[in-house]
């Protein structure tokens, strides 16, 4: 159903930090892959390995489990659960890992952390492993492969992500902005119309969301933050058109007035109650918008990918990826479960059962994985998933997100010029990565 609009999709729309104890963690690059020393059991011997992961309210992860067992007998997976909170398990596993412990095996890792964890020495490259067992990574998402890399080799692998996307009132849209300057334009002449209040909502409070909302502009019309060779990009003509536009919209008299205190869920409230013509927010907004317990708008909720700027269509990407603890005793029985729970097979298990967005595409022709939600056998849900593109790829993502999310909060409130912005962002970028 999905093919030849997700090929086109991609082909047009593809192109939150510590440090461990390693000495590569202090010289800036990522520490030398030394080939893992493989176990090899006995035909009898059942080795077992680790799975961390937050905790999953669902029986998706038990089944993933089950089934890989019933392929791998010899390997035996125990779940290791984690806080929800992704703050809580990135500390807790930076404590594991940092003492060089070999407790996990295969780890659930935030679409930021893979540099992170890969400059501070947590993990095992996967380019090896990838090659052997002929995994085709040309069929997965491109955004969340590209969040599982970082100086030229593969650290990481995407289970299941997510994208921004655009909400809209289908009874008052006829046709959703292909660009920035269309939403803008339709966001105005429709507020108030269908009791509405406002003509657009987004992220806007100075949080992860701000920095999130800016990354997708600049990303629209062709900026980087820090370019694919490391290089800090941000003072760019491009970045600055991205830049000039979220001002843009923060200034319009479609957005409420206190949209610097907008967070994801004020933004959903705004929409489901039907104050707004149209929201940018995640995939988690379309079931709560259908459901009539708590919706107003229940069967005017239409989805499309965020609106392109000059470049293409930009969605921050969202979800996780899987990787390999490089303390691991059991390396190849590692990689044989998180080859699995990549695979076609594990991404559906998870998908039909946690119903949690899959990476590799092909799944989203399959009937089963299309009657698990709605959005899945929604073609614009899958062209906005396609042009997700990852947040910058840096082992400083958390600081680095922090000095956007005070820097663009002055821009957008008109108490620094976007020029001003950006010169700063550079230099504090710049500062942060040599330091």
């Amino acid at each position: 159903m999905f093919k030849k609009s997700l090929g086109a999709a991609i082909a047009l729309a593809l192109t939150a930090g510590c440090g461990g104890g390693s000495d590569a963690a202090s010289t800036g690059s990522p520490p030398e892959p030394s080939k893992p020393v493989q176990s090899q059991p006995s035909a009898q011997e059942k080795v077992k390995i680790v799975f961390s992961q937050g905790a999953d309210q669902t029986e998706g992860t038990k089944k993933l489990i089950a089934a890989f067992h019933e392929k791998h007998p010899n390997i035996e997976v125990e779940l290791r659960e984690f806080p929800n909170d992704s703050s809580q398990m990135h500390d807790q596993l930076v404590t594991i890992l940092g003492g060089k412990s070999a407790e996990l095996d295969v780890i659930n890792l935030d679409v930021v952390w893979p540099a992170e964890f890969a400059q501070a020495g947590f993990l095992l490259p996967l380019d090896r492993f990838i090659q052997e067992s002929k995994l085709d990574t040309g069929k997965y998402l491109k955004g969340g492969v590209e969040a599982g890399a970082f100086s030229g080799q593969q650290w990481a692998f995407p289970r299941y992500n997510n994208a921004g996307l655009l909400y809209y009132r289908k009874d008052l849209v006829k046709e959703p902005p292909k660009t920035w300057d269309e939403l803008l334009s339709q966001a105005e002449q429709l507020k108030g119309q269908g009791g509405t209040k406002y003509g657009f909502v987004t992220q806007g409070k100075q949080y992860e969301g701000l920095a999130v909302g800016f990354t997708e502009l600049v990303s629209a019309y062709g900026g980087k933050i820090i370019d694919e060779k490391g290089q800090v990009a941000v003072n760019s003509p491009q970045a600055l058109k991205g830049l000039n536009k979220l001002v843009q919209l923060f200034k319009s008299s479609a957005v409420p007035d206190n949209l610097n205190t907008f967070t994801e869920k004020e933004t959903l409230t705004a929409f489901i109650e039907g104050n707004a013509v149209f929201a940018r927010h995640w995939p988690a907004l379309y079931a709560q918008a259908n459901d009539p317990k708590v919706s107003k708008i229940v069967g005017n909720v239409g989805i499309a990918p965020l609106p392109a700027g000059d470049a293409r269509s930009a969605a921050a990407l969202g979800g996780w990826l899987a990787g390999i603890n490089k303390y691991s005793k059991h390396p190849k029985e590692a990689w044989e479960f998180l080859n699995f729970i990549v695979s076609a097979e594990g991404e559906k298990i998870i998908a039909v059962n946690s119903t949690q967005t899959p990476t590799y595409l092909p799944l989203f022709d399959d009937a089963e994985v299309q009657k698990a939600s709605p959005l899945f056998a929604s073609r614009d849900f899958v062209n906005g998933l396609s042009s997700a593109v990852p947040r910058t790829i840096t082992p400083f993502y958390a600081k680095i997100s922090g000095q956007i999310q005070v820097e663009v909060s002055k821009a957008v409130a008109g108490s620094q010029t976007p020029e001003q912005t950006l010169a700063n962002l550079e230099a504090q970028i710049k500062q942060a990565v040599a330091q």
